[in-house]
Parts: structure tokens; C-alpha cells; sequence
């Protein structure tokens, strides 16, 4: 069976990596093609590395006809997307790829990001995206809010751990390397090459990311209690990926087991041997999570580092995996294909 995709902000890069996955997925159309700005010209010639495709002209997202599509992807800004989803048919099924559906609490929402949830029903509504953790939820879906690229591959390393409570809850850091990619393809001066190449930089330094938002409804629930980590993102001169390194205190051994346990059967999340460390270079281009358990040698410490691709794992192969569910396909579907290296 044929499903009929329509993608909106398909002129920014988690759009263009939609289309970039969709173009190995057999049983999925793209039938439309939203960017506001840019409606009118070809994805062509907004991304010249997509121009072997046959697809639609950019439109206006007003232009679509959404009963002839069976999901909608929504890559638009957070803010915007609550706008443009609370003005969609009731019958949609939705994969928003924004932060505005992410946090349950109308009240947590406009904490970290500034503004008011103006879409409250469909926040109520969303299943939280990660599919490794939400898989039977997301399945049964109709609106599904994608994570985080820095929460996902956070949650990735921690939330087996604090499950099984082997690792102490008050005590979890959690420093972050982030590709360029993962601030979007509007113009920054900070982006610009000249500001960025040969250096590295913390940001949102002392709590203040909004992925913690994520971290906090997550974690806490998971515990039954508040917790709250220490967490450090940096930007690196890189196009693709996020390197997670996690200082928890907890038996090393015990820490590795409870991973290997939780994801033994996710085809997606690879479990280094113990001692190994993961590169962002193995993930690259890939819908594959890399995890690599080491033990400091402080005793009863260990170090957990995880490297995904950003625009991948961390959003447009997440968006996929959880629309796979959505609409009954296979889950590994138009997404098993192998990291680009070197």
C-alpha cells in the first residue's frame, strides 16, 4: 500500500532529510511539499544535491489538499508549527518535528520557550516521540511529538539507567558535543564559517537549554521523584552528529548490563563492547545510535558516551521510524542503510 506524504518546511534541513529517507522508502508518496518562502521554485533548486528526484514544487502549506494525504510531516519552526497543526483536519495523522508538543505542561512549555501553548488540546494529545520508549504509544498515535536531538541522545544513555536505579539520581552530568546542523539553516553570525570553524564553544551554559525541559519531564517521571541534571551542550565545527558523555556513579559492570539488557533488541541502538567508545564518524549520514560504557577509575564511577547523527537518529530518521508505526509499515523501513564513512 501507498502512503500518500505531505511535508511542511521542507526548505530546511530536517525537511531536506525527509526527503532524502522517504526517496528509499517503497511504500511511502510525496505528495506535497510546503516552504513558505521558497513556494513556487523546485526542491531543485533549494537543495541541488536532491535534483535526480521527481518531486512536487514547493507551496504554500494553504495550497495543500490534506484529505488526499495520509501523514503529514511538520518541519516548521516551534511557535509556528502549533499555529500551522492547530488549523489541520482532526484526522491527520501528524509527525511534528518542533519542540511545541514535546512537554505535557502548558505551563512548562512557556517556561522554555517564552510564549504561550496556543494549541493546548493537541499538546494533550501528542505521544512524546521516542520510539524506543513509547513504541506501542506511538503506534496508536495520531499527532506524535518529536524529541530533541540533544534530549533524545541524552535519554538514550540515561533513561535505562535511572530505571533500573543503578546510577545515583543526584548525581548525573552530562556534557554534550553538537554539529552546526542541529541550530537550522536560517542565517547566524555565530554559524557564519568565519565564526565557527577552528574553535568550539559552551552555550546555554548553567541550565538554561531548552531540552532540559525534555531531561526534567522524562527523568522525573521515569524515578517517581524530581530529578534534575547537570547538563553542558557545545558547538563544534562540525556539519552532522552529537557525541553525549555521561558522568554517572554507579557499578560500572551493573551500568553496561542494564544497557545491554534494554536494548538487546533495538535494531537501532548498538551497544559497544564494554570499554569502547563511540565517534560520531560511525554514525554518520545513518539512523543508528552508538553507546560505549566505560569505567573511570574512581571506583563505582563510570563514563557512558553516545554519538548519533543530529539530523538523522535525532530527528528526520526518528520522524520516519515513529511514522513507519503510525501508518503500519515495518519500523526499520527506508531507514537500515549503512553510516557514510570516512
Amino acid at each position: 500500500m501507498t502512503h500518500k506524504i505531505a511535508i511542511l518546511g521542507a526548505s530546511g534541513y530536517t525537511g531536506a532529510e525527509l526527503v532524502r529517507l522517504i526517496a528509499g522508502h517503497p511504500n511511502l508518496e510525496i505528495t506535497a511539499l510546503a516552504a513558505e518562502r521558497k513556494a513556487g521554485q523546485t526542491m531543485a533548486q533549494v537543495f541541488p544535491h536532491l535534483r535526480h528526484m521527481d518531486l512536487p514544487v514547493l507551496c504554500k502549506i494553504s495550497e495543500i489538499d490534506f484529505s488526499q494525504i495520509d501523514l503529514c510531516f511538520c518541519a516548521l519552526p516551534h511557535k509556528t508549527s502549533q499555529e500551522v497543526i492547530r488549523d489541520l483536519p482532526n484526522s491527520l495523522k501528524i509527525v511534528d518535528l518542533s519542540a511545541d508538543f514535546r512537554l505535557r505542561d502548558g505551563d512548562e512549555y512557556e517556561k522554555w520557550y517564552g510564549n504561550p501553548h496556543t494549541a493546548l488540546g493537541h499538546q494533550q494529545e501528542a505521544v512524546y516521540g521516542l520510539t524506543e520508549f513509547y513504541r506501542d504509544e506511538i503506534r496508536a498515535a495520531r499527532l506524535v511529538a518529536g524529541t530533541g536531538c540533544n534530549a533524545a541522545t541524552g535519554q538514550y544513555v540515561l533513561r535505562p539507567l535511572i530505571t533500573a536505579g543503578v546510577i545515583d539520581l543526584d548525581d548525573i552530568i552530562l556534557d554534550l558535543k553538537c554539529a552546526v546542523s542541529g541550530a537550522g539553516r536560517a542565517m547566524k553570525e555565530n554559524l557564519l564559517h568565519a565564526e565557527l570553524s577552528e574553535g568550539a564553544n559552551a552555550y546555554a551554559v548553567g541550565g538554561t537549554h531548552r531540552h532540559l525541559g525534555e531531561f526534567d519531564q522524562e527523568f522525573s517521571e521515569l524515578a517517581g521523584r524530581t530529578v534534575h541534571v547537570q547538563f553542558t551542550p557545545h558547538l563544534i565545527p562540525a556539519n552532522r552528529g552529537i557525541l553525549a558523555t555521561s558522568y554517572v556513579k554507579g557499578d560500572p559492570q551493573s551500568v553496561y548490563e542494564t544497557l545491554q539488557s534494554a536494548y538487546e533488541s533495538e535494531p537501532f541502538i548498538e551497544l559497544l563492547p564494554f570499554g569502547e567508545t563511540p565517534s560520531t564518524h560511525h554514525v554518520r549520514g545513518s539512523n543508528f545510535c552508538h553507546i560505549g560504557v566505560v569505567g573511570d577509575r574512581i571506583e563505582r564511577r563510570a563514563i557512558v558516551v553516545a554519538a548519533l547523527d543530529n539530523l538523522t537518529k535525532g530527528s528526520s530518521g526518528q520522524a520516519l521510524q515513529n511514522a513507519n508505526l503510525m501508518l503500519g509499515e515495518d519500523e526499520t523501513q527506508g531507514l537500515m542503510m549503512a553510516p557514510l564513512f570516512p
